[in-house]
């Protein structure tokens, strides 16, 4: 069925960014507001010495610029993403992106100039009070004094930002444009192209014989240009480990997670819960293996679903009362602001033509968030509802609570408000549903939530951390030491599966690495919002997360997560996250006997 042209959608279940800004004449007077204003940031510079009441006044100006831009930007970005065709979207969009350097440019000074500054003076600043509203925002960049290097030391590492990025951009634009996969055989036996879109689709494939054949060829391509990526990440890796090491930090990891002022024991938590736990992951492929009647389990086994999809048709307006229906003990005010992102235009729901696939959401100081998807009437898609909206609620009561200053959360939590939302509605169905098949496929999709997030983003934060310190101890980065590594991991994880040994090439197709020490965030989050959701469900109070929405980016992610009663420094966290996952498996064996 073709696609209508946006024009042509019931304007019921698009957003309406007129919220933001009623016309494109009040869009473009904001526009040039904000340009007008950049030569007064640049005036600045040099400047914030003088008082505590002028770098009051400085934050001030520059935040209400900032708050400003935000609202341009998003509004931009939102009718562009609603249809990338629109001529006037895509202008504005290269208006805004032009504007966005600009700005970034004319406070470039600000944080180093910050840092010249004798911590004796900042404190005595602090002390007058008149700066309470940035204590949070002038602690998190005082901290980094240690570790900045003096004027001329950070012109030279600022020169060097964008060659330090010429391994990933070189990764991708390989990858993504050069790269070219063989043909493979579909279900009807036929040749078709394998691309890096649809191996996704073939890996799920319920023919084994399918998802083998895309997994050699898949695979078989990075093996077959091992020697190039090796290089390209290698010299990712060289360039973080540079960068740490001239700035003073300990190691590359130290240097990625200083950034949320998390310890190096949250990743060590981290692995050492997950690898407590990977007798349970043996558990879940020996179960695996049984009911899908195999003799023996490789890895391009477990990707399609373990129980075949069932019929559980989901329309828009069911899904949206399914999710109210479970996100019921968050309380009364949050019923209340799911009936406001449903009534008052917060989501845009059905694909049109032109727009951009995929589902996100975007909060708008001041404003709401606002939430794209492409729904289709699956039980997927009201899992994907229940996530973005709880992204949404997370924007919306930090905007409510925070200033623009405080209000931006970082990515570390970013991930727990939707995923709770998700183990929440994971929870409800179960509670809910009779039909054996439907409660079986429910099961299915939380255990690969675990899978996928927790044990393989694990994994994924484990290799990573191991090839950093390969460099950092002076051993070389090869193809065969980087592959090697990573299939020792591979045993690891999946004691019980057979490894393939083109599966050791796995690392080369990871795009993440080349954002060292991210991937981790994944796991930490899932496993969060799992033992969030939990004591909700047992205690029936939300009172904590409510209060951990709120917070925004007005502390730092470990201790806002203390807040809702997680402490990711002690294994034990996503160790009992972890118990979920065992009694999830067990649940679904004696099911799946039974029936």
């Amino acid at each position: 069925m073709e696609l209508k042209a946006r024009k042509d959608m019931d304007p019921k279940y698009q957003w309406d960014v007129s919220h933001i800004f009623p016309s494109m004449k009040e869009w473009q007077a904001s526009f040039e507001e904000v340009e007008a204003s950049i030569a007064v940031l640049e005036s600045f510079a040099g400047t914030l010495h003088t008082s505590a009441a002028h770098l009051k006044e400085v934050l001030d100006t520059i935040f209400k610029v900032e708050e400003k831009f935000n609202k341009v930007y998003i509004y931009a970005m939102l009718n562009k993403a609603a249809d990338g065709g629109d001529k006037d979207a895509q202008t504005m969009m290269a208006k805004v992106s032009s504007l966005m350097t600009k700005l970034g440019t004319a406070v470039s000074y600000l944080i180093p100039e910050f840092l010249s500054m004798e911590e004796e003076k900042v404190q005595e600043f602090m002390a007058t009070g008149l700066l309470e509203e940035y204590a949070h925002y002038i602690d998190d960049i005082s901290r980094k004094r240690p570790y900045t290097l003096d004027a001329q030391g950070e012109k030279m590492l600022a020169m060097l930002s964008d060659a330090a990025s010429a391994a990933e951009n070189t990764f991708d634009a390989f990858t993504d444009v050069d790269m070219e996969f063989p043909k493979v055989h579909n279900e009807k036996g036929e040749l078709v192209q394998l691309t890096s879109g649809n191996f996704g689709v073939f890996r799920e494939s319920p023919s084994r014989q399918v998802r083998e054949e895309a997994f050699l060829a898949h695979f078989g391509q990075y093996k077959k240009y091992v020697n190039t990526i090796a290089e390209m990440y290698a010299g990712s890796v060289k360039f973080d480990c540079y960068f740490s090491s001239v700035r003073g930090y300990d190691s590359a990891a130290h240097a990625a997670l200083f950034v949320d002022n998390a310890p190096l024991s949250v990743y060590h938590s981290l692995v050492e819960a997950v690898h407590n736990s990977l007798p349970s992951m043996k558990k879940y492929l020996t179960l695996r293996k049984k009911v899908m009647g195999l003799d023996k389990i490789d890895l391009f086994d477990l990707y399609t679903p373990m129980v075949a999809e069932v019929d559980y048709p989901m329309p828009y307006e069911a899904a949206k009362e399914l999710v109210k229906k479970a996100l019921l003990p968050l309380g009364e005010r949050y019923q209340e602001l799911l009936d406001k992102a449903y009534s008052e235009n917060w989501i845009d729901v059905y694909e049109n033509k032109g727009k951009q696939s995929g589902a996100f959401s975007c909060g708008v100081h001041g404003v709401h968030p606002f939430i794209k998807l492409n729904y289709t009437e699956t039980l997927d898609y009201a899992f994907t509802l229940a996530h973005e909206l709880g992204h949404a609620m997370h924007s919306y009561f930090s905007s409510e609570k925070q200033t623009f200053a405080n209000h931006h959360y970082k990515i570390m939590v970013a991930e727990v408000a939707s995923t709770c939302n998700e183990v929440l509605l994971t929870k409800y169905l179960l509670q809910e549903e009779k039909d054996s098949m439907r409660r079986a496929y429910i099961l299915n999709h939380f255990l690969e939530g675990f899978r996928t997030t927790v044990f393989r983003q694990t994994l994924f934060a484990e290799f990573e951390y191991q090839v950093h310190e390969m460099y950092e101890k002076g051993l070389p980065l090869t193809p065969d030491s980087l592959s090697d590594t990573y299939k020792k991991l591979l045993e690891l994880y999946y004691e019980g599966a057979e490894i393939p040994e083109i599966m050791k090439y796995e690392w080369s197709y990871i795009p993440h690495f080349y954002n060292a020490f991210y991937v981790y965030k994944y796991a930490t989050g899932f496993s969060s919002a799992v033992a969030i959701a939990n004591k909700i469900l047992e205690t029936g109070d939300a009172s904590d997360y409510l209060k951990f929405l709120s917070l925004g980016g007005s502390d730092y992610p470990v201790e806002e997560l203390k807040t809702a009663g997680v402490d990711l420094c002690n294994p034990q966290t996503v160790s009992d996250a972890l118990k979920v996952f065992t009694e999830t498996i067990d649940e679904l064996g004696a099911l799946l006997t039974e029936k």
